[in-house]
């Protein structure tokens, strides 16, 4: 093996990984065509035809796009009839929005361990976390990889408590076959910046549930029931709506998005193939009845024991100078400075002590084993996924072999 890039080495990749979000002569006409032929939002075509071609996309009969993944949380949490001191079961890895809109809905954000293999809620441990204040459950499909629905569905109809799913990042996943989304009560998605489809901010729900769906529209609509009066507030409600230039950019990628998924399963197929030979690295794992992932992040583990206890930190300095951005990703959720409460600010979270709480899978996944690749690492060609294969090897090589040169 060369000498490492960062011991003054050549790196094994010089050039930028393909652009995303990723501008199209499709998604140019699209906008164009919105702004100067249809309504910009209430009442635009735009819109309609983005939520029933979303919706169909995702197996689902009811869609409702709103302003961001989180203002989608928060309606889909009062839809779901949570109110002023309930608990919402979520897992503790995952980005801020799936806490911070339980906190937004007045409600208590309980946090359960997740699955060392796959990342996701641990459905093993949910039981033990329900009271008699829990409202919902809401798993998230990390990194577009579907979470255990069979086992906490299952737990959901056990306890009469409604499953919602936070599938921001799970864009065209399946299990069993069926799009994730609208498995449970319903779910969520975001079309911010960097996921799978992209109008730089955005997102939407999903449901087959009739009631559920009338009650998300109030909520994303001040207030507004359908078929009611314009000046006519049934709930309190906010201005949630996405607007049409908005659902005009992710129209096209309705269509792209199955080229873009095809690609991405290529290019993970290649990294699993390759990676999983590296001994240290394992490969992040799936549920059974996942038949595919969205493939929004590449997450694997780093074993510092295979190699000489050398910590992660260093592995991502060292792929990093080999052109390939490695990185460690979340931190558990309640050590978050906004879980230091002020009681004054949030009186229902009075006797709740986040800054108690351990969960020893999450903190060594995230202090010490996460590794995480962005998606558009599996937009290139076979060569980009060769280069990602090739920094692997070469920095757990080196790890392995020369550990005295990785000391300060």
């Amino acid at each position: 093996m060369s000498k490492l890039a960062i011991h003054g080495g050549d790196p094994i990749r010089t050039k930028p990984f393909p652009e995303w979000p990723r501008p199209t002569s499709d998604l140019k006409d699209a906008i164009i065509s919105t702004l100067e032929n249809d309504g910009w939002g209430v009442g635009s075509a735009a819109i309609s035809r983005f939520e029933e071609q979303f919706a169909r996309f995702q197996d689902a009969k009811h869609c409702i796009s709103t302003s961001s993944g989180t203002t989608a949380l928060w309606v889909m949490l009062k839809a779901a009839g949570v109110k002023a001191g309930d608990e919402v079961i979520i897992p503790p890895y995952t980005f801020i929005a799936t806490a911070s809109a339980v906190l937004m809905a007045n409600a208590v954000p309980v946090f359960v361990d997740i699955d060392e293999n796959t990342f996701n809620l641990d459905p093993n441990l949910i039981e033990d976390a329900i009271t008699e204040k829990t409202k919902a459950i809401m798993p998230v499909h990390i990194a577009g990889n579907p979470a255990d629905m069979d086992a906490i569905l299952a737990i959901g109809q056990k306890h009469d408590i409604p499953i919602l799913e936070d599938a921001a990042q799970a864009h065209g996943s399946e299990w069993k076959g069926t799009k994730v989304g609208a498995l449970g009560l319903g779910g969520i998605f975001s079309f911010q910046t960097s996921k799978n489809m992209s109008a730089g901010e955005g997102g939407a729900i999903v449901s087959n549930d009739e009631t559920f769906y009338e009650k998300c529209f109030s909520y994303h609509n001040c207030g507004r029931t359908k078929g009611g009066e314009f000046y006519e507030h049934s709930f309190l409600g906010g201005n949630f709506r996405l607007n049409a230039m908005a659902t005009s950019m992710l129209m096209p990628q309705i269509d792209s998005i199955f080229n873009d998924m095809a690609l991405r399963d290529a290019n993970r197929q290649r990294l699993d193939d390759a990676i999983g030979q590296i001994d240290g690295i394992t490969l992040n794992g799936t549920y059974e009845g996942t038949t595919r992932q969205a493939n929004h992040i590449y997450l694997t583990r780093y074993n510092a024991d295979a190699f000489h206890g050398i910590p992660r930190e260093k592995f991502f300095k060292a792929m990093q100078a080999e052109g390939i951005y490695t990185y460690m990703g979340y931190t558990p959720l309640y050590r978050e400075k906004l879980f230091v409460t002020d009681v004054d600010e949030y009186p229902w979270l009075k006797g709740y002590d986040y800054s108690s709480l351990s969960m020893p899978v999450t903190e060594r996944i995230a202090d010490e084993e996460a590794v995480w690749l962005k998606q558009n690492h599996l937009l290139g060609d076979a060569q980009d996924a060769q280069d990602i294969i090739d920094a692997f090897e070469k920095v757990t090589s080196a790890l392995r072999t020369s550990p005295e040169s990785f000391q300060d």
